[in-house]
């Protein structure tokens, strides 16, 4: 996972993130959003209501095997849900994960 966390670091240096549930989902509805993460601990409550928006409006989520504390440690944000902005960025974070496991 150290792959995927630093990854997400960059993404946030270069501006092609956005943090939380409300910040994720008007961007996903701006269609700015070329996939989501969610972190391993988010409530079930707030999975089932990003997995809702992110199917409404056809857009890849993937569960990270991260914990909003380790986002926090790279981001200096805890967050749970975190929309990627770029494909090029989403694409090497979809990689890291899937070789992780």
């Amino acid at each position: 996972m150290n792959k995927f966390l630093s990854t997400l670091g960059l993404c946030r240096r270069a501006g092609k993130i956005a943090l939380g549930y409300d910040a994720v989902c008007d961007e996903i509805k701006r269609g700015n959003v070329s996939g989501v993460f969610t972190a391993s601990d988010i409530s079930d409550k707030t999975r089932k209501e990003i997995d809702y928006i992110c199917d409404k409006y056809s857009v890849p989520h993937i569960r990270a095997d991260v914990t909003m504390d380790e986002i926090k440690q790279v981001l200096s944000v805890r967050t749970g849900i975190t929309a990627i902005l770029d494909k090029g960025f989403f694409d090497s974070l979809s990689k890291s994960i899937y070789r992780a496991n």
